[in-house]
């Protein structure tokens, strides 16, 4: 039976998918072959966009994740946490932006800009399903339960 809880893992798929299409498209691109780097491009935004929705699906009825670790990881986690957000909510101005200059064949101005989002977009995806690994599997929060 499916639980809401599970969408971390699905959220965390889609997350890993985005990048590979974002290293295929990069791929292609620099090979010259605009078609399939477009279609890169094309899947890793729809993959992207379907991971919003259940994101949000999931913080609307689960709220946020508590982290397990203590110490010197901690800090390291909500540190990365932190440049994952704020790396997510600069991409929500500049995939669109990079978006319509390509399609509106502006392709110097895409070029120019898709260097910067390709990067960060990357850096996100990849920091993103660190902190699930970290969150989910490494450092999951436990209640203090008393056990007779």
């Amino acid at each position: 039976m499916f639980v809401i809880q599970d969408l971390v893992h699905v959220n965390a798929t889609l997350n890993a998918l985005s990048v590979v299409f974002l290293l295929a498209g990069r791929y292609y691109i620099v090979q010259g072959d605009i078609q399939r780097h477009r279609k890169m491009m094309v899947s890793a935004l729809t993959v992207s966009a379907l991971f919003l929705i259940s994101y949000l699906t999931y913080k609307a009825n689960s709220g946020f994740a508590k982290f397990g670790g203590n110490g010197a990881i901690r800090t390291f986690y909500f540190t990365l946490l932190a440049t994952h957000v704020s790396g997510a909510a600069a991409l929500t101005v500049l995939v669109p932006i990079t978006v319509f200059r390509a399609l509106k064949e502006r392709f110097d101005k895409h070029k120019k800009i898709a260097r910067l989002t390709w990067i960060l977009w990357v850096a996100v995806g990849i920091s993103g399903i660190i902190v699930y690994f970290m969150a989910v599997h490494i450092f999951p929060y436990v209640t203090n339960q008393i056990v007779n």
